[in-house]
């Protein structure tokens, strides 16, 4: 049973600092490219940060500078540093694997993240 699980989110002023975790299992996590997105209310899903084959890192432009992601293959699991948040930062993150080979993708069940003015 494949599950990513995050943790980290909560309620910071702006200016603040969260680091959002997404633990894997049942996949073969150096198999899976990972992903962060987020979803604010009333907004499409977007991306946020990538990790292509491990090495490739792609940030939105709006989060460039301010969100670092990484990922430590020995936990499975990915994390996404985000500093000097602001109140347009918040919205519901998710994280995303998605295999290499086959394209099949799981998704996360979310973590709220609310940045407070």
């Amino acid at each position: 049973q494949v599950q990513l699980v995050e943790s980290g989110g909560g309620l910071v002023q702006a200016g603040g600092s969260l680091r959002l975790s997404c633990a894997t299992s049942g996949i073969i996590f150096s198999l899976h490219d990972m992903g962060w997105y987020r979803q604010a209310p009333g907004k499409e899903r977007e991306l946020v940060a990538v990790i292509i084959s491990g090495t490739n890192y792609n940030y939105a432009d709006s989060v460039k500078g301010r969100f670092t992601m990484s990922r430590d293959n020995s936990k499975n699991t990915v994390f996404l540093q985000m500093n000097s948040l602001k109140p347009e930062d918040t919205a519901v993150y998710y994280c995303k694997a998605e295999h290499r080979r086959s394209f099949q993708q799981y998704w996360g069940q979310g973590t709220q993240v609310t940045v407070s003015s």
